[in-house]
């Protein structure tokens, strides 16, 4: 019984030490991570050719279908009901057309969201990775992003690993 109530006694006190231990946390501004990582800045740049590429087809089908829009209004007059409606249907289904390539490209869950998370996942795995490291490292049991959506109201410098983890990817380690 003496053995059970001295085991239970040095189960509490342990656990009330642990519990009174300070938490050390740190904090990262993930935006600068993402602007001075050369991986990160490559598939940006990455995602915005194509991005790039995308609009460019969107605006080269835009003019395409204002100049056949704008032809038409100009010829309507002269033209017989057969040919008006012909030339209205051309028109609709172009715009259709142009509708339903930015809706696949850029809408809701659209390629552009498939190509972000395709080219920008081995980045985040990496910056993740090193902020586990650095944070671990430095017995941290708490790391925050300073950019993200949760608000952070005041951080002392001083537990800022933001160049830490920086530092950490470009050494590659």
């Amino acid at each position: 019984m003496r053995k059970f109530l001295f085991i239970f006694a040095v189960t509490v006190i342990t656990t009330n030490l642990f519990a009174q231990s300070p938490q050390k946390l740190g904090y990262v501004d993930s935006q600068i991570i993402l602007s001075q990582f050369a991986e990160a800045i490559k598939a940006q740049g990455d995602l915005d050719a194509i991005t790039n590429k995308w609009s460019a087809q969107v605006d080269s089908m835009t003019v395409s279908y204002q100049q056949g829009l704008a032809d038409y209004q100009k010829q309507a007059n002269t033209m017989t009901d057969e040919k008006k409606l012909e030339v209205q249907k051309d028109l609709i289904a172009q715009e259709q057309t142009i509708i339903d390539f930015r809706r696949q490209k850029f809408g809701q869950n659209g390629e552009i969201y498939q190509k972000q998370e395709e080219i920008f996942n081995p980045v985040k795995k990496k910056i993740y990775t090193a902020i586990e490291q650095v944070a671990k490292s430095e017995g941290m049991q708490f790391v925050f992003d300073k950019s993200g959506d949760i608000v952070l109201l005041y951080a002392d410098s001083s537990f800022d690993i933001t160049y830490q983890v920086l530092d950490k990817l470009k050494r590659g380690n």
